[in-house]
């Protein structure tokens, strides 16, 4: 699942610019999709839904209740991420369009995140930084205590598929210490919520190009950024390679496809000032605590 990059191209300055009316009524119906494809994928126990449609409508009359908590968790974590990117461009006067969730029926999660749009290209340096990390540290806010309650709650499973990042071991440690290290709770509607605000986060933190991680590092290193991106790219395909991890063969070529620099920002020359560096460079931990390699164990 990857959470959409941000653009700034003339296309996405005429749907700025655009009457609001048409482009509401597509996020509100986006929106409304996005929580029906998550509501059906927590009914179905995050399975592919390939089930017969016999089969699916025989597990959502059986498990709505968990659907609908794991709609209204993962909304929640999805709309934090995006409302702290959408209020912080306000706060910077950098004009910005409300979420457009992308609702996926197809997918374990039932969704590949949200997008908002947004003129990058008339922010500086600092306005880029506060507006890029806004977005991760929000989602991490709200997501951070839905995966520890849902641990809390949850069941022991040692068979659960879903692998644990670092960040969220660290949690299960907290808040079960009687589990083992590898056992994890069984998949429920506020782990699997928490479990994909991780994995949101951390996709988005990778430095590169438009993603979060790619706005902080452009801030940070400026137009050395570009050369960090082309770092990380060549090293995940190292890793790809390497490990044999094709799952991320996908991700990879959407990445490169839309550009492993960064496009233009104004004031390029601003300094960022100490204090948003350092906290830059910290947040280059994110994705290393909340990434998962291998989300799935594959049996």
């Amino acid at each position: 699942m990857q959470h959409a990059p941000h653009h700034h191209d003339a296309e996405l300055e005429t749907l700025l610019r655009s009457p609001g009316s048409p482009r509401i009524r597509l996020q509100a119906l986006l929106y409304l999709l996005t929580a029906l494809t998550t509501f059906a994928a927590g009914a179905v126990g995050w399975q592919p839904l390939v089930l017969g449609v016999d089969e699916i409508g025989d597990e959502i009359a059986d498990h709505w209740p968990r659907g609908l908590a794991y709609t209204v968790a993962v909304m929640a974590v999805l709309t934090a991420h995006e409302a702290g990117h959408f209020i912080a461009a306000r706060l910077h006067g950098i004009p910005a369009t409300l979420p457009f969730f992308i609702p996926v029926p197809v997918l374990l999660t039932g969704t590949l995140g949200a997008v908002i749009g947004m003129e990058g290209g008339r922010a500086n340096r600092r306005q880029l930084f506060d507006i890029a990390l806004a977005g991760p540290l929000a989602g991490l806010v709200v997501a951070v205590p839905i995966l520890a309650w849902g641990m809390l709650t949850g069941a022991d499973d040692a068979s659960n598929p879903f692998t644990l990042a670092p960040l969220a071991r660290w949690v299960q440690a907290a808040v079960r210490p009687d589990l083992p290290p590898d056992v994890a709770v069984a998949p429920n509607a506020l782990f699997m919520a928490g479990w994909v605000g991780l994995l949101v986060t951390g996709l988005n933190m990778v430095p590169i190009s438009q993603l979060d991680g790619g706005h902080i590092s452009r801030a940070v290193f400026g137009r050395y950024g570009d050369w960090v991106a082309r770092g990380v790219l060549m090293a995940a395909i190292a890793a790809v390679i390497a490990f044999g991890q094709y799952n991320w063969v996908v991700m990879l070529v959407i990445v490169t496809l839309m550009g492993v620099d960064h496009p233009p920002i104004r004031d390029d020359g601003q300094p960022l000032g100490a204090l948003r560096t350092a906290l830059g460079i910290a947040s280059f931990l994110i994705p290393i605590v909340t990434f998962m390699p291998e989300p799935l164990r594959l049996k």
